[in-house]
């Protein structure tokens, strides 16, 4: 195995920070997009929602394969692979002039991004052999990892002014075609492991998760007893028990189970799903409350969320500190805790907040952000056998994509169930047409501006008190999320809590043969 020389170090990082920040940068710049995509290509609200969803349905459903196929066929090759095919779809995107083509061109970003993302983490272990310097590498990994979330909406609604829909995916071509080019030269190649594939494992886990988005993402368009969301809701529940099954039997599986036998593996799991389920959630509704409630433009609602985006780059080397001297459990605790705290605080703000008012809830929310997304990162690294470190970075981003999706569809079928409880009545008494239903904040911009100021007033209210519901709930379950992690990772009586997160788990020895 061949290790670059120390003055290389520092390129191999910025190669992987540079990659990892355009791939996590594309699942939310395009949402400042759709407006014009929607007028220019002639769609509706469904047409959208997969422009958005197609990404993250591919990505979700193959990173266990792609973290495979690293460790299979080395993963500098498959990382390699997955920056190009990434590279040529935001490029087949740029170019779309229909909405099946650009969501078909979303789909191979997913591919690209999938076979990129885990190797990168097991790159970086190899690379980075002290301890120390590790766990700086991956806190400015995972910090530059958590901005390229955050800064999206920065940057999308000023791209889209300046050079139309299509820049949000030309923008990701120049720097995946130099990542290329830097990456072919100073990444270094590990010993592929010398197995066989396990077919049946990533059939069945591809089919499961692709089916399981796919319902959660059409169950609220389509209605949850749609007979096709009902038909793919079955599959996954055939299919993905079917996946643990035949893993757990397995001699050489793609997902080995053993590894949710390790505690502290377990919980960054927890950590990691459930930052998703609550910051992704709230993420998806809030563009519609500053846009379509309070009147923001998508530029200004993008830059009001600077001060979260500063939060996350502080709260990156912070959380590395931490979980280096205390071990993960106070960052992955604190942050959740944040996270819930923000999410109840947002439920009590309206339509005529004003910015100053809560624009320390957005800090909070950075905060607990940056505090979890290192930790689980150095987590994987330091209790992984280095040969399943793809598999074990694919297991939790996956997690972490099925925790987003998993938070918009639970969230959002919460304030539907709000506002059908309320909207039919409220539009009755105010003698507004039942139509106007199906027009809410968000589905159809300006929809409801040709209907009078008191039915326009009371539509946004209702809206409101649907999205403060949501937020608690998802505030609640964050909550929960950071107790349940505080009592796993709590050390057992007697035990002094170790610095580092302790050494790698147990790997029994005929996991790799």
């Amino acid at each position: 195995m061949r290790k670059p020389p120390a003055r290389r170090k520092g390129l191999v990082l910025a190669t992987l920070c540079a990659t990892m920040f355009m791939a996590m940068l594309d699942n939310v710049i395009v949402n400042n997009a759709l407006p014009r995509i929607g007028q220019q290509l002639h769609t509706g609200v469904s047409g959208l929602q997969w422009v958005v969803e197609g990404y993250s349905l591919v990505y979700a459903a193959l990173l266990l394969t792609g973290g495979t196929l690293g460790d299979r066929y080395g993963r500098r090759r498959i990382f390699l692979t997955g920056l190009a095919v990434f590279t040529a779809g935001s490029a087949a995107a740029a170019l779309s002039g229909s909405t099946g083509t650009l969501i078909a061109a979303r789909m191979l970003q997913g591919l690209g991004a999938a076979l990129l993302t885990p190797g990168s983490l097991s790159i970086l272990r190899h690379v980075f052999t002290d301890e120390k310097e590790r766990a700086r590498a991956v806190g400015l990994w995972s910090g530059v990892s958590a901005l390229g979330l955050a800064v999206g909406p920065v940057l999308g609604g000023p791209i889209v002014d300046a050079f139309g829909w299509a820049g949000v995916f030309w923008i990701n071509v120049p720097i995946g075609v130099a990542g290329q080019v830097l990456a072919a030269r100073v990444l270094p190649e590990f010993a592929a492991r010398a197995k066989r594939l396990d077919l049946p494992g990533q059939a069945l886990s591809a089919l499961g998760f692709g089916a399981l988005v796919y319902a959660l993402i059409e169950g609220p368009t389509r209605g949850w007893t749609d007979t096709r969301v009902l038909a793919l809701g079955a599959v996954a529940t055939l299919a993905l028990p079917a996946f643990v099954a035949v893993e757990a039997r397995s001699a050489d599986p793609m997902l080995d189970l053993r590894f949710f036998r390790d505690r502290v593996l377990t919980g960054a799991a927890v950590s990691g799903f459930m930052i998703s389920f609550g910051m992704f959630g709230a993420a998806f509704f809030l563009p519609l409350l500053m846009q379509d409630v309070m009147g923001w433009s998508p530029s200004d609602a993008g830059l009001a969320g600077l001060p979260m985006t500063a939060m996350i780059v502080v709260a990156a080397p912070l959380s590395s500190a931490l979980t280096s001297r205390h071990g993960p459990r106070l960052p992955l605790v604190t942050g959740l805790a944040l996270c819930a705290t923000a999410l109840g605080a947002l439920s009590l703000y309206g339509a005529d907040a004003r910015y100053p008012q809560y624009v320390w809830v957005l800090l909070t929310m950075g905060l607990g952000m940056g505090m979890t997304f290192t930790p689980v990162s150095i987590t994987v690294m330091q209790r992984v056998d280095p040969v399943r470190a793809g598999m074990a970075s694919a297991t939790l981003n996956t997690l972490r994509e099925i925790g987003g999706v998993i938070g918009v569809a639970a969230l959002g079928a919460v304030l539907s169930s709000r506002l059908t409880a309320t909207l039919t009545e409220s539009l009755h008494r105010l003698g507004a047409p039942a139509e106007l239903g199906r027009h809410l904040p968000g589905t159809a911009p300006d929809s409801t501006a040709a209907f009078p100021t008191p039915v326009r007033d009371a539509v946004n209210a209702l809206f409101i008190d649907a999205l403060h519901l949501a937020l608690r709930c998802g505030s609640a379950a964050l909550a929960a999320a950071a107790l349940l992690v505080a009592l796993i990772l709590r050390p057992p009586r007697g035990v002094t809590p170790s610095p580092d997160a302790g050494q790698p788990a147990p790997q029994p020895e005929a996991a790799h043969r």
